[in-house]
């Protein structure tokens, strides 16, 4: 039966239950639906918007675990439905259904399990199920029927095709190119795998893993010991290895963005889960590249205003004429992606500390000319064709680490348990692996709906804790491990059993879709689940791990050593039953077939009085615009770990040129990424668009210093790239002939730089089809993901202009080539491409001046630095300003060396290269040590700070520019788009007083910024052999969801704790009482995913649950402790009423007021308050971190009757980031024992850590933040013992 609730919003909950449920379940139902009231009726009258019936949402499935949690039994499934007046209202028909009606049959689905079908004709299955196989591919098949005396089923033909479709076997870059009646003689693979091949450098695994390794340093993992229990944290050293990851998420994101770029994001971070025997993912970046997103940009369009304008666009975008997209618009792409990418790594707990933007279409025209080597014209390239990412690009990369024992896999062996982790099995994404090879829009809209994928990054991060224990443990037992993707399961299992073969018992994998047939079930691509290979005789303690974490574990199956693979229904029946090597094929090798097409692109032609003009247009191209839209909204400090993320200097803006992430809390050994994209370059020329792309990721990376080693003494060679290749193949004459030409150059220019490119996809049918029979094709891509590890993360460079004027700008060009504009935002701006691109002249030069940089950079000279990428030179320079509140510059272009003293080719070329401040103390030292390597370098520049403007002159010529009025006009661009997703005019306020609220940071004079100053040794646990039983414990207590956990931890136990790691399952169960701890900190993250509330269902685990119950009231009712919730935390003890059980009315954390996520990091006021952790900070300015979605303080009562202990230091919007009541920030209880903060201290304890950090105080070893927690370890230590055991000094 299904019951109905009505929330006090208006929207009913439908519950379907297996039994009548009593009055108690009822309450308690209303309750964790907000006081929801129950309706008597069983059918409701009007319209409603819901999701379709026959996708369990991920929102339900985690609203029916919190029933479990809550001791409710029987619940099956709970959605939510929205009330709309008519059956004309909007709604997203990829997610949603309209209802007419609710009733007890809006679950039912008519609809039985598919019999397995034995295939007469593969020719007419191939064509109806939209599988892309090609007339070898299905020769082959033919051949199989008659090895195997029988017609192959649906299931083994359908997971042929997807185990051996260009998305997942690449058959393009392994096959054969024969280019202008010549075969090549290396394959697209052998081309990137001879960069390795040559310069090899640290690589330690490289093309035969979901990730590739490389060396990293000795590095200090802090983890509980026995994580199948409750446990006490330690700290041991390992020998680390380094991951590098990108993938592309194409086809799902332009069908439905955000959960096509959610599972992107998602997938992403599996394939570094599934590295060798497991491995950690760190941190995460991101890429949308989209046609042109013609924004409204009239003055009166309300926040809430849909993306469908019918305004034009801005001047560059109504040169062409926008389509009438098959799914989504790109602004609408542009939003829910980002959207989609963001909300999977903040529930995950993954950080997005670097990324990308592109937006681009192209008309061709008279003068642009497309002819073959003899000069004839190709004949179907008219002018007018549109080039653009209708066909959008989604890129989710990201790195990550692990123990070099686990770096690779060891050999699968007969009779290995086959277990699977991670959710149920839905009708999701069937056949995307085929429908993503080929043109978007070819196929039926039913066949392209079944890719839709459904993102639970919740249950991911439950995976992924167990496979952070396995790794974690002293002896992993993994013997191999693999994420599910295309192809679900049967990829999955297969690539994991390899040629040892293996059988499935298709009764034990969890069924989510009863409706399934057995096709379906083989092949679906729900997400969030991995496949390991399990030593039998580790595989109960595997088990313990996974229910302690709630990760869902079923061992599947096992090991045969036959070389055979099937799936085995209940029946004994085989829908699936071949030979593992007749699963992958040996059909023919694919044979592409080209002809060399050199175009021509118009060029651009300005004048310089129209300088301005081009300016403004230039600073509002997405690509050069400023990001704030895309990182305001993602968490960027989750871990704690993150050194280097997007924003910089006091007004925190998106300036960065690659993130840095620390490789554990010591401050020293990282990680450092960075990306590179040139694909209007590209058009023009192919091969320089390629050297481009690594040319730009190179200067964005060049401001982390690099690690070296004797063996690798240049910090370049000790950088590994990932290229992934996005392509039109086969859409016009020449397009694959550019690829090859694409692919040498990058190879060739790497091979000369010493570096090597280990990793890497490729997605080769990048172009959209309409049903007019138009198609438009995109321009061919490459995008360039560089890491290395870094040798000390606190040395990274600031693209932020320090304002002191006895200081200089050098300009140093990476090129060695003139000036050019063509491919450049300036002639994009100008709605032209252009010919005259510049390249990359002398590789070994580039190379020289890189390690230059990192020279200067390792001796600490480089005061600022910023490349010179989109936008050119002036809006490299206007960057360098834009966070800082005053200062400005005198450019002089006198020395830049330009054959016609052109002033827009010098200001808007893109020539690689780089812009450094120095002191003029150091000038003669600089002078000479460029000399000295031969680096060619020119002084242009020198700080005015006095002065907000950045003069620019040559000879004759000078021009002033208004440094604040072109961050405005930079900044808009984020605007337009921040009121797509910033409800209640938040993106407008942000708009106005992003420049009026800087961080204002002030220290008590008493802070010394020591360790020592605090009695702290983080080396003791070199000396205290296990846990210190005089030391106060602690404890982190965290539910499913939970992501700020080992940053707290850690936090707590440098503050001198012994520190257990509880999860709720520990106090569910008894197993862990709290009896031994003084103080428990609720961690911060996504708690059940926020459904139904943040901390609604954690609160409800204890409520509900008796031992978890008995085990909280016990700790609060002594005298001798003190707790801490912080963000998801805070969110509980105020669910819980821990701060304030004496008042009349509540307190309650709300949604923000811009109804969205806020990551910021920002400034908090402490004023004089009863706190035992904060008292003693009263009178601070402090930054810290906040990342939160329901972080408004409602204070019903009087501002006097509240503890507040910390509040932001701007009232408005958005320093005061969710509208939070008095700008409280963290409230306390009346003793000052409880403090419930939504900010998180955690993650700005080290100056490294923090955003922006008073430059006066550079040799900080920690922060003011740290002696919160050094109060509370000493309260406690007084209360235990008697009497302070104080070390400060």
């Amino acid at each position: 039966m299904i019951l109905f609730f009505k929330t006090p919003r208006e929207n009913i909950i439908a519950t379907e239950v297996n039994h009548q449920p009593g009055e108690q379940e009822i309450q308690e139902l209303c309750w964790l639906y907000g006081d929801a009231t129950p309706l008597k009726e069983e059918k409701l009258e009007g319209f409603f918007i819901g999701p379709r019936r026959e996708m369990i949402t991920p929102w339900s499935t985690n609203a029916v675990e919190i029933t479990q949690n809550m001791s409710l039994n029987g619940i099956l499934r709970i959605e939510e439905y929205f009330p709309v007046k008519n059956r004309n209202a909007e709604y997203d028909r990829m997610l949603q259904r309209m209802y007419d009606g609710l009733d007890q049959n809006i679950f039912t689905i008519n609809h039985e399990p598919e019999p397995i079908k034995h295939i007469e004709s593969i020719e007419k299955y191939n064509e109806e199920e939209g599988l892309a196989l090609s007339p070898e591919e299905i020769e082959y098949l033919h051949k199989i029927e008659k090895e195997n005396g029988r017609p192959l089923t649906d299931s083994e033909i359908f997971g042929f095709a997807q185990i051996n479709s260009e998305h997942c076997r690449h058959k393009i870059f392994g096959g054969t190119f024969i280019i202008d009646g010549e075969e090549r003689e290396s394959s697209l693979f052998a081309l990137i795998k001879k960069t390795t091949k040559e310069h090899s450098g640290k690589i330690l695994s490289a093309y035969k893993d979901n990730v590739a390794f490389a060396q990293g340093p000795t590095v200090e993992q802090f983890a509980p010991d026995d994580q199948s229990t409750s446990d006490w944290f330690r700290v041991k050293p390992i020998e680390s290895v380094i991951s590098l990851k990108a993938e592309t998420h194409n086809f799902p994101t332009t069908v439905e963005p955000f959960n096509g770029a959610a599972t992107g994001t998602g997938g992403e971070i599996r394939d570094r889960m599934g590295g060798g025997t497991g491995s950690w993912p760190i941190a995460g970046t991101a890429v949308y590249m989209t046609s042109y997103p013609r924004l409204d940009t009239t003055s009166t369009l309300l926040t809430e205003t849909k993306g469908e304008s019918e305004s034009k666009g801005r001047p560059w975008e109504q040169k062409i004429d926008a389509r009438k997209w098959l799914y989504q618009s790109p602004e609408d792409i542009l939003i829910k992606a980002s959207n989609g990418a963001s909300d999977f790594g903040n529930k995950f707990g993954q950080p997005l500390i670097t990324g990308s933007l592109l937006t681009f279409e192209y008309k061709t025209t008279a003068g642009d000319t497309a002819k073959l080597q003899d000069g004839t014209a190709v004949d179907d390239e008219p002018a007018g064709e549109v080039y653009g990412y209708d066909k959008v690009i989604m890129l989710a990369g990201g790195v990550g680490y692990g123990k070099k024992r686990d770096c690779l896999k060891k050999e699968p062996q007969k009779g290995n348990e086959i277990v699977v982790v991670g959710g149920d099995n839905y009708r999701i994404g069937l056949g995307g692996g085929s429908v993503s090879s080929v043109d978007t829009g070819r196929y039926s809209n039913g066949i392209e709906l079944n890719a839709v994928q459904r993102a639970n990054p919740e249950m991911q991060k439950r995976a992924y804790n167990l496979v952070r224990a396995l790794v974690e443990e002293d002896t992993n037992p993994v013997v191999s491990i693999h994420d599910h993707g295309s192809a679900g399961h049967l990829n999955c299992l297969s690539e994991l059993v390899e040629d040892c073969g293996g059988t499935i018992d298709m009764t034990r994998l969890p069924i989510g879709d009863k409706t399934l047939s057995a096709k379906e079930i083989i092949a679906n691509e729900s997400q969030e689940r991995m496949g390991l290979l399990i030593d039998e005789q580790h595989l109960d303690h595997v088990k313990r791990i996974a229910e302690r974490e709630r990760a869902p574990m079923y061992v599947v199956g096992q090991t045969t050593g036959d070389a055979h693979f099937s799936f085995v229904q209940g029946d004994c029946v085989k829908p699936f039953d071949l030979d593992v090597a007749q699963m992958f094929g040996h059909s023919p090798k694919t044979v592409m077939t080209d002809v060399t097409v050199e175009h021509h692109y118009e060029g651009v032609t300005y004048t310089i009085d129209k300088l301005d003009s081009y300016l403004d247009e230039v600073l509002q191209l997405e690509a050069v615009a400023c990001k704030d839209w895309l990182t305001n909204k993602v968490d960027r400090s989750v871990t704690g770990k993150v050194a280097r993320q997007q924003t910089q200097g006091e007004i925190q803006l998106p300036l960065s040129d690659c993130g840095v992430v620390a490789l554990d809390y010591r401050g020293k050994k990282g990680i450092a990424t960075a990306l590179g994209h040139a694909p209007q370059a590209g058009m023009a020329d192919a091969a320089a668009g390629s050297v481009l792309s690594v040319a730009e990721s190179l200067t964005n990376i060049v401001w982390a210093p690099i690690a070296t080693d004797q063996a690798h003494p240049c910090a370049i060679e000790n950088i590994n790239l990932s290229a992934n290749w996005m392509w039109p193949c086969r859409s016009q004459k020449g397009e694959d002939a550019r690829l090859y030409n694409a692919v040498q150059a990058l190879s060739d220019f790497c091979c000369d730089l010493g570096l090597n490119v280990p990793t890497g996809k490729d997605s080769l049918s990048l172009s959209q089809q309409y049903p007019d029979g138009k198609k438009v094709i995109a321009p061919g891509t490459v995008i360039v993901t560089s890491g290395a590890e870094v040798s000390d993360i606190r040395k990274v460079v600031s693209p932020v202009m320090v304002n002191d004027k006895n200081s200089s700008l050098y300009y140093i060009d990476f090129s060695f080539d003139k000036q050019r504009l063509g491919g450049s935002a300036f002639a994009q701006m100008l709605g032209k491409i252009g010919s005259d691109v510049p390249t990359v002249k002398n590789p070994e030069y580039f190379a020289d001046c890189f390690n230059a940089i990192q020279e200067l950079i390792e001796k600490g000279w480089i005061m600022a630095g910023h490349d010179i990428s989109a936008g050119g030179l002036i809006t490299a320079l206007l960057e360098m300003t834009f966070a800082n509140t005053t200062g400005g510059m005198h450019v002089n272009l006198h020395d830049i060396m330009q054959e016609d003293d052109d002033i827009v080719k010098m200001l808007f070329a893109e020539n690689p290269g780089v812009v450094i401040q120095v002191s003029d103390r150091r000038k003669k030292d600089v002078k000479k040590f460029f000399e000295d390597n031969g680096i060619g370098y020119t002084k242009i520049a020198y700080p005015t700070p006095d002065k907000r403007l950045i003069t620019v002159v040559k000879d004759d010529f000078k021009h002033d520019f208004d440094i604040d009025t072109l961050r405005d006009t930079w900044y808009k661009t984020s605007y337009l788009l921040d009121r797509r997703q910033s409800m209640n005019g938040m993106a407008q306020k942000r708009y106005t007083n992003y420049k009026k609220q800087p961080l204002d940071i002030h220290f008590n004079p008493s802070f010394k910024g020591t360790l020592e100053s605090y009695g702290l040794d983080a080396d003791r646990w070199k000396k205290e052999d296990g846990i210190n039983a005089k030391r106060p414990c602690a404890a982190i207590i965290r539910e499913k969801g939970t992501n700020g956990d080992r940053e707290m931890a850690y936090t707590l136990w440098l503050a001198g704790f012994n520190v257990k790691d509880v999860t709720m399952t520990d106090l569910i169960s008894g197993r862990e009482t709290l009896e031994e701890v003084n103080m428990i900190v609720f961690c911060g993250g996504f708690s059940n995913s926020d459904v139904l509330g943040s901390a609604k269902g954690w609160a409800g685990a204890f409520l509900y649950n008796p031992k978890a119950k008995e085990a909280l009231d016990k700790f609060y009712a002594r005298k001798d402790t003190l707790s801490l919730g912080i963000c998801n935390g805070c969110q509980l003890m105020v669910e819980l009423n821990l701060i304030n059980p004496e008042h009349e009315h509540r307190a309650h954390l709300l949604h923000n007021a811009s109804k969205k996520f806020e990551s910021q990091f920002l400034g908090l006021t402490i004023p004089a308050n009863k706190s035992i952790m904060l008292g003693s900070l009263a009178g601070s300015k402090l930054g810290i971190w906040v990342a939160h979605g329901e972080g408004r303080f409602s204070l019903p009562e009087a501002e006097d009757r509240y503890n507040i202990v910390a509040k932001y230091n701007y009232s408005e919007y958005p320093g005061n980031p969710n509208g939070s009541d008095y700008n409280t920030a963290a409230i306390c209880s009346a003793d000052g024992r409880h403090l419930a903060m939504m900010p998180h201290p955690e993650r700005a304890v080290f100056p490294w850590q923090n955003a922006w950090y008073p430059a006066d105080r550079n040799n900080d070893e920690i922060t003011p933040w740290i002696e919160a927690f050094v109060n509370a370890r000493e309260w406690i230590d007084e209360k235990i013992n008697g009497e302070f055991h104080r070390k400060r000094t």
